[in-house]
């Protein structure tokens, strides 16, 4: 992705997504139907972090460069600079890949 101007707020993270294999080792295609639902993705950009109740910063876990896992059906499908990406709070990354 060309470097974009857009940042995230909070404790917001822009993802691409990664097609996982559809294919098994044996070479057997999986239907989307039968897929697993947590989903793949690498981040782009993460925001500054939450505010804690004293007010503190709290920076995220993740970072951009990341590979991580989320589910099916977290976040909010955005396009910026023509690629598809998803916008989601980092509450609803399940962790991070290697």
């Amino acid at each position: 992705m060309a470097k974009s101007k857009f940042r995230p707020l909070h404790d917001r993270v822009v993802v691409r997504r990664v097609e996982s294999e559809s294919k098994t080792a044996g070479g057997i295609i999986i239907p989307d139907t039968a897929k697993e639902k947590p989903q793949e993705g690498e981040i782009i950009a993460v925001g500054s972090g939450a505010r804690d109740e004293a007010g503190k910063l709290v920076p995220l876990d993740v970072k951009a460069g990341d590979r991580i896992l989320f589910g099916k059906w977290s976040g909010t499908e955005v396009k910026l600079n023509g690629e598809d990406l998803l916008i989601m709070k980092e509450s609803d990354i399940m962790g991070i890949i290697g």
